[in-house]
């Protein structure tokens, strides 16, 4: 069931868009004239067959790559041709399909390694390591936020993955993004932690806006607002999911023809 939409206090406001967004390599065109508005308080979702294109536009969204065409927007600041550490430090942050934790640190120390950045600890590195005891509240707090309070002293390479995923989304929080991007958040998890990081996008998304490429329909028609769907670079349809579930041309490219 589509998740309702959020009761406000304000009206929502775009914080990251794109115009005419197109990417090639050579004489291939991966992305092809997307447009984009993200808004703040809000899980949009980005969705797609294989080769749609959905990590490309991350990557360009972010400024791994440079698009051949277009402009992007961040908080009212043009980032179109703005190096992707600049980028971070605006506040659009991304996490990887791939679980990016320090594996021999511990819960608690890789949520305070991701806080010394925002804290302007991160370049004192001369500093004797009780320098960062006082971000242990703060760090505490992001543990209580994503449910792993039971492993916070426990060695991250011990976690099963899906609970290094939702430590790696501690960190990306740590990093107190703006524009939060989640590449595939629930690839690889079972059931439980599905349920377990889905909460913890919801709550995420009352105070900043989420895009997510996921390919979990049920994940997507549960908590996004907005989904936009790609095919072969271009946008095909988007809406909320009722909508685009039941788009013909979607059915067909990405859910096939029975009911999704």
């Amino acid at each position: 069931m589509a998740v309702p939409l959020q009761e406000l206090h304000e009206e929502p406001r775009v914080v990251l868009s794109a115009r005419g967004l197109s990417k090639s390599f050579g004489a291939f065109l991966a992305v092809r004239d997307v447009d984009l508005d993200i808004q703040h308080a809000r899980v949009h979702a980005l969705i797609g067959p294989n080769g749609a294109g959905k990590t490309t536009v991350f990557n360009l969204l972010t400024k791994f790559l440079q698009p051949t065409a277009g402009s992007i927007t961040l908080l009212g600041t043009d980032i179109t041709k703005t190096p992707p550490d600049k980028v971070a430090r605006m506040g659009l942050v991304r996490s990887f399909q791939i679980s990016a934790v320090f594996p021999h640190l511990t819960v608690l120390d890789n949520i305070r390694v991701a806080l010394q950045r925002p804290n302007g600890l991160s370049t004192q590195f001369w500093l004797p390591t009780s320098a960062l005891d006082r971000l242990n509240d703060r760090a505490d707090e992001l543990i209580e936020t994503v449910g792993l309070k039971r492993e916070r002293n426990a060695i991250a390479a011990d976690l099963s993955y899906g609970r290094k995923r939702v430590l790696e989304i501690a960190t990306t929080l740590a990093l107190d993004p703006k524009v939060l991007l989640l590449d595939e958040p629930m690839a690889g998890m079972g059931q439980e932690d599905i349920g377990t990081v889905s909460n913890i996008i919801r709550e995420v998304a009352k105070t900043r806006a989420v895009l997510m490429v996921e390919h979990n329909l049920s994940v997507v028609a549960d908590i996004c607002h907005h989904v936009t769907v790609l095919q072969r670079g271009e946008i095909l349809a988007e809406g909320d999911y009722a909508a685009v579930s039941q788009d013909e041309r979607v059915r067909l490219a990405y859910m096939g023809t029975e009911d999704a």
